[in-house]
């Protein structure tokens, strides 16, 4: 099974909210995850857009999860280096 760290949208037209999720790859995206480690909401504040439980991310990563090129921009700014 591959695994992938990706977003999974939520809001209305124009209003985006992503959670930060773990999902196989074969599933849709907006689909069943395996676990969410994060939210990310562009509209809102800077302080308050990106939120990462960072624990869980590297846990993810380290067991051969692969980040999505969005996500993996995401985990670079909040300091989380990925290979």
């Amino acid at each position: 099974m591959s695994v992938k760290i990706r977003l999974k949208r939520f809001g209305a037209k124009m209003r985006p909210f992503y959670r930060i999720v773990v999902m196989d790859t074969r599933k849709p995206r907006d689909g069943r995850t395996l676990e969410e480690i994060g939210i990310y909401h562009p509209i809102e504040v800077e302080a308050k857009q990106l939120v990462i439980d960072e624990a869980k991310a590297k846990e993810w990563l380290a067991k051969g999860a692969l980040p999505s090129d969005t996500v993996r921009g995401l985990l670079n700014k909040k300091g989380i280096t990925v290979k």
